[in-house]
């Protein structure tokens, strides 16, 4: 087992990241809810495998528990996802001590992580995240919300949870491709902190790919403690926790302009990590050279490092002006100057967005 502390006052909690946790959430979360009514929020493909499970451990614990499920996918996190889980938690009439439990990728943990925040003003929730990305970011952090159809993420909060439980084991049953985006959010931790791990990552690929126990959990436990940092010292972004979002903004215009149908988030931040750091590079602000390292990295494992011919550039301009890093007008973009090093700036224009987009010559295949 390995713990990793989110140090945030009265709102610390600790990450936990061990195989076969799953089978005990009850005994887990039982010393940090109030109450002993629990509603898991799962996906119907997760909930087949896992919400058995859970809800026995709950019960052994001695919470009565009920399910509802969401969609998977994007294009369901929405307002009227939302809207239905709370007549689900009045249905079930869980009061203020109830909690949430959150079983599935990170859509599943925005959304209910939202419905927590907002349900009777507040209730307890846990995140129990069953993809690779959702385990090294998604859960990490008390970002929560949903999307509207201009952008991702324009409706939401910051709300803790009471303890993030992390089993690698569940991973044996991701699709590849879920997998591989994951990875890009374990590299773009390298990217913006830790040289250390963007090396692992390129040098152990096909020992994660292989789900190799040792690797994986030193992988997932380092990239947890970049971001458990980061949020430590800036739990609501007003400076320095926004180098998280190294690739989003990019990312996010892929998302939206594409109807949240044609990247997973993975893919799309990779490309996003990618034009940033050609524009970074396009800019001075970075040495030649580090576009094409960062992009072999991401290659390498199988993400996609610039946009597919169809993809409608204006389209994603457009969606980048109504993203919520947009401030007074401008966006705040994350640049690479190194592995290891970011800086955060409003001094991107828009035709450096479009020239990085629309001119990525890396000698890499994506």
């Amino acid at each position: 087992m390995a713990a990793v502390r989110v140090d945030l006052g009265e709102r610390s909690y600790d990450i936990i990241v061990e195989s076969g946790i799953l089978t005990r959430v009850g005994q887990e979360i039982g010393g940090v809810c109030r109450g002993r009514s629990a509603l898991i929020v799962t996906e119907p493909a997760v909930g087949a495998l896992y919400s058995a499970d859970v809800t026995k451990s709950l019960a052994g614990a001695g919470f009565q528990a009920f399910t509802a499920e969401v969609a998977g996918g994007e294009e369901c996190k929405t307002l009227a996802s939302a809207a239905a889980l709370y007549d689900r938690l009045l249905d079930a009439r869980i009061d203020r001590t109830g909690v949430l439990v959150t079983l599935g990728g990170g859509v599943v943990g925005d959304i209910g992580g939202f419905v927590a925040a907002t349900y009777l003003r507040g209730i307890d929730f846990v995140q129990v995240p069953t993809t690779l990305l959702a385990q090294v970011d998604a859960s990490v952090g008390g970002k929560v919300g949903v999307d509207l159809p201009r952008g991702k993420n324009l409706v939401g909060a910051f709300y803790q949870p009471k303890r993030v439980l992390i089993d690698p084991d569940v991973l044996a049953t991701l699709p590849p491709r879920e997998f591989t985006s994951g990875l890009a959010e374990l590299i773009k931790h390298g990217i913006i902190s830790d040289q250390e791990l963007f090396d692992f990552v390129r040098s152990e690929t096909e020992a994660l790919r292989r789900l190799d126990r040792d690797v994986l959990q030193k992988a997932i436990v380092r990239s947890c403690e970049i971001k458990a940092a980061v949020v430590a010292r800036d739990e609501k972004e007003s400076g320095l926790r926004a180098v998280l979002n190294y690739g989003h903004t990019v990312g996010h215009g892929l998302e939206a302009a594409t109807g949240f149908a044609k990247y997973l988030h993975g893919e799309a931040v990779s490309i996003g990590m990618v034009t940033a750091a050609l524009i970074a590079q396009g800019m001075g602000r970075a040495p030649q050279g580090l576009a094409g390292e960062i992009a072999g990295a991401l290659a390498a494992v199988g993400l996609p490092v610039a946009p597919a011919p169809d993809v409608d550039l204006d389209g994603v301009i457009r969606a980048m002006t109504f993203d919520k890093k947009v401030m007074f007008g401008k966006l705040r973009f994350v640049l690479p100057k190194r592995i290891g090093e970011v800086e955060v700036t409003d001094e991107v224009t828009e035709a450096d967005v479009r020239s990085a987009l629309a001119g990525q010559e890396l000698g890499v295949r994506s």
